[in-house]
This record gives structure tokens, sequence and C-alpha cells, in this order.
């Protein structure tokens, strides 16, 4: 459905990554596109359009989150596709891509074809899933990429758990070639990760919690990247956190390997440090890194060799929260905040504004062939507007998420999502 109104944006500056465009202007929407972009498009309205005055503010492409987890089917106590599209449309996410670790697992083209028409039903964002790589996410049999692509999954991933078997993601990367699939995979090795519940090193140690080696990542990344090289498959690293991988990932890049690669906003924005004090909303996986991985992080971001910034939105009850730190679930909450985190790194110097947008827009939507990263004419109309100045403080309690597991508990940010449009609908409104 779409308004039956057309929309001018008048006089708003225009971040379009798509274009390296960053200049002034108005943006006439209508039928669910983008009609016009012009300096001035004041002339010649439609007698009934609205005109929003965008004097003070940005206008970006809608974000596309290419990792959350959204419990339905199955736990719905956590999120459901409704909640998490609002959590979304407030944090100016237009486009989501849900995980398979669902229950039933998203392993079957009937289950890809019920979160299709549950969100089409539900949801005020578009929502894509991504299917299981393997059947019930084991990691011993594969899924059949061919007809679950076919049925709408938009790439193959076993969510966070990671394949142990070489030979099994060997066959993946060799099938999904064929189908032209991305394959998108968990870098942590599961014997080497053991009980480990933060980055292992001297924090760790003197906080007596079990440490997580970064080796468990590397090791997987290393061979995953050998065997994107000998299949010729689609390879998208799921979330890497640490300046080792980041060497691994220039290595084949610089060897012309189809290789990606994403950072979520935590790791971005936060660092090991925040543990202490046993704060469980910090305990993430993978882990939260040493501050000179966090830097080595965003200055990948910053030279484009990490290609897309992902919210790992993952809602967790209290009951599962409020433990004592080695018990409790892993995960936070992050649509509504991969944003308003994201500004921080602007704000400090250390990103600009084009390159956050484009990497949390533009490559998603381009890497996994979707419409949306862009302001282009005829394109369509999935927008956020910014106010950049204003400056909040995140109270829990106003998230749309079910569950309130976010590490950025009362944090300060400065710019925030004042409007989210769909294709032309306005879905969210700060008021």
């Amino acid at each position: 459905m779409h308004e039956t109104r057309p929309i001018l944006l008048s006089k708003a500056r225009l971040i379009d990554p798509s274009r390296d465009l960053d200049s002034h202007g108005d943006i006439l929407i209508a039928d669910g596109v983008i009609k016009d972009i012009a300096p001035n498009l004041s002339a010649g309205l439609p007698p009934d359009t609205e005109i929003v005055d965008c004097r003070q503010l940005v206008a970006i492409p809608g974000l596309v989150d290419m990792r959350a987890f959204i419990g339905e089917p199955g736990a719905e106590h956590r999120e459901t596709l409704a909640s998490a599209s609002q959590a979304a449309a407030a944090g100016g996410v237009t486009t989501i891509i849900c995980q398979p670790d669902t229950d039933p697992v998203i392993d079957d083209p009937a289950i890809v074809d019920f979160i299709l028409r549950r969100a089409r039903d539900t949801a005020i964002v578009h929502v894509h899933p991504m299917a299981a790589l393997t059947k019930g996410l084991e990691g011993r049999e594969m899924t059949e990429i061919g007809l679950l692509g076919a049925a709408g999954a938009v790439a193959f991933t076993d969510g966070t758990r990671s394949i142990g078997s070489a030979q099994v993601l060997r066959r993946a990367l060799t099938y999904g070639r064929d189908f032209g699939a991305l394959i998108v995979h968990h870098t942590q090795d599961a014997s080497l990760a053991g009980e480990g519940v933060m980055n292992e090193g001297e924090l760790a140690s003197r906080l007596g919690l079990a440490g997580l080696s970064k080796a468990a990542e590397t090791i997987v990344f290393e061979r995953d990247v050998r065997l994107a090289a000998i299949t010729g498959g689609r390879y998208h690293a799921a979330s890497l956190t640490c300046a080792d991988s980041l060497e691994v990932l220039r290595r084949a890049k610089d060897a012309g390997i189809d290789v990606t690669a994403s950072a979520s906003i935590n790791h971005l924005t936060l660092n090991e440090r925040d543990v202490v004090g046993y704060r469980t909303f910090f305990k993430l996986t993978p882990p939260l890194r040493a501050e000179e991985d966090r830097i080595a992080l965003v200055q990948g971001v910053a030279e484009g060799l990490i290609d897309i910034i992902v919210s790992d939105h993952n809602p967790q009850d209290v009951e599962v929260k409020r433990l004592p730190f080695s018990e409790a679930a892993f995960g936070a909450v992050g649509l509504e905040t991969m944003l308003a985190a994201g500004l921080r790194l602007v704000t400090a110097g250390m990103l600009d504004l084009m390159t956050l947008i484009r990497a949390m827009s533009t490559r998603p939507a381009e890497r996994l062939g979707l419409p949306g990263g862009t302001l282009r004419p005829g394109a369509r109309a999935d927008i956020a507007l910014l106010a950049l100045d204003e400056a909040w403080i995140l109270d829990p309690l106003t998230l749309k998420s079910r569950c309130r597991n976010t590490p950025f508990d009362e944090a300060r940010f400065e710019g925030r999502v004042v409007r989210t449009l769909v294709a032309g609908r306005t879905v969210y409104e700060y008021v």
C-alpha cells in the first residue's frame, strides 16, 4: 500500500553513497518510488503534494540490516516480525534480513514462504529471510540451496553456529556458486571457543571469566577464505572482531577472492572493558574485543576493507539475561540503535557520514542483490530523515523491541531518525 499523496522532501542534505552524492536539494516521491531529485522541485507540483521542510535534516537511503535474529516462528516472546519492524523503522532500517535459527529452522521452502507471508501481513518494513545452510543447523547435511533461493531466501547461513566440517562448507560453496548464492558464515571454532564468555586476556583473568581466543575466529576465517578460493563461491564473514582477521580479509581481497565481511555496531563502538561489573547486556557472540581491535575494525570500515555494518540484533528476555555473567545468554538488541551508535564514530571523526551509510545501506543491498541503498530517481522510496544535531539519552523502556537487552542503556547519543519512509509510506515519525 502506498501513500495516496505525493511527498516532497524539501531542501534536505542528500547523502547517496550509490552515487557518492553529498548535496542539498529536494526529493519528489510518488507511487512508492523516487520520481525526481533536483536542487528545487517546488514548481509545478500536484496540488495535493505533502511538503516536508527538511532544512535541518539529512536524507539517506533506508538502512539494510543484514543480521537480525527475530523469534518468529517459535520464540515470539523474544521478538515478532511486527515488533522487530517497529524497532527497525524507529532506527531508520527499511530492510531486515532475518536469521534462520528459529523454531522450526528456516531450512524448508515452506518456512521461507511463511516468513515472507507473515512479514507482508504484519511488518511495516521489508523483511527477507536467510535460509539455513545445513539441515536443522546441525552442520552435517546441506540444505536445498536452489529451492530455498527460488522461494525467496536471500542468502544462506547457520546463524551463530559455525560449520566445523570443511568438507560440508566446501560443498555448500561449490553448490551455491551455481545458483549465485551468498554463503554467510559465523567464524568461530566451537572447540577453541569452548566455555569462553568474554575476550581471552588479562581482563578476563582478573574478572575470573573464561576467555574466548581471537584465534577461534581467525583460524576458521583463514580456512573459509581458502575454501572460497578453491570453489569460486560467494562468501561473506558474518561478524569479524579482531585485527588478525582483517589481515586475512585484506589478503583475500588482494587475491581477487569473492569474500566480503561485516562487523557489528557493537564491536565498532564498544570493547571488552564494558564487561567490567559483569554487565550481561555486553555479553555477545563473538565477544567484545580489546580497544586496539575496535580501532582496527573502524579503520577497516573507513578504508572499505570491511564492507558492511550490522546490528546483530538478538533479543533476550530478562530470565536469561539477569543471571551470573557465565550463565547469561549471549546477545543484545540493536535495530533501533545501530545508526545512532554509528553516528558516534562520525562525531569522533573516525568515519565520515557517507562511509557509514554506505556500510549500513548501499553495500548490504548490493551484496544481497536487493533493491535499496540508493536515492536514484526510479528507485523504491526507502528513505530515512536524520536530525544530526539532536542530542538524546536512550531510555530502554521506550524501545520498540519486545526485549530491552541493550548495551546502550541510558547512553547519550547525538543524531536521531525523525522520519522513516518505506516504499514512499511514512512508517515512523518522531514526535
